[in-house]
């Protein structure tokens, strides 16, 4: 018998991370259909890569936050519109309000505080430095999304990493 583990020629990383990216999708898609309330306590923390194909958001957004941004999806959005490959929600910052379109291929985290979930994806990106910007939005709880990190107690933190053999 051979110890040595053959490489897959099934991409289970990419469809696993398709897979959770989809939950995303159909927590804001339950959003949308309820017309932009959030149940109870619910509120999101989103990452992504502001440089990732398909992500839309201002230059001046985009010199700020050249490589990650994070936004919370709390008290003061609207227009929020899901589709299979994304979504697209209008946020104020520094009380100007900017339309953001976000691919999920784009999304490096997800996070719900008010239940303690959240999911990690691999970047999209060649490998950059793992360094989160906190939330760009008015929210008053902004500089939670810089306190975010995995969680080692057992909560319902997901963080998916398929390392590749060389």
């Amino acid at each position: 018998m051979n110890d040595t583990t053959q490489d897959s020629l099934i991409p289970y990383d990419e469809i696993v991370q398709e897979a959770l990216r989809a939950v995303v999708g159909r927590v804001l898609g339950q959003v949308e259909a309820a017309h932009g309330v959030l149940p109870g306590g619910h509120h999101f923390y989103i990452t992504f890569k502001t440089g990732a194909p398909g992500v839309s958001i201002r230059a001046d957004l985009k010199a700020r936050f050249p490589d990650e941004m994070t936004i919370v999806l709390q008290n003061k959005f609207w227009d929020l519109a899901v589709t299979d490959t994304g979504f697209t929600v209008s946020l104020s910052f520094n009380q100007m309000p900017a339309k953001l379109d976000i691919p999920f291929a784009a999304i490096t985290a997800f996070v719900d505080p008010a239940v303690d979930f959240g999911l990690q994806f691999q970047a999209m990106a060649e490998d950059e430095e793992d360094d989160v910007s906190p939330a760009g939005n008015d929210e008053a709880e902004r500089d939670v999304a810089s306190r975010i990190t995995p969680a080692d107690d057992g909560s319902n933190v997901v963080s998916v990493d398929f390392g590749k053999k060389k």
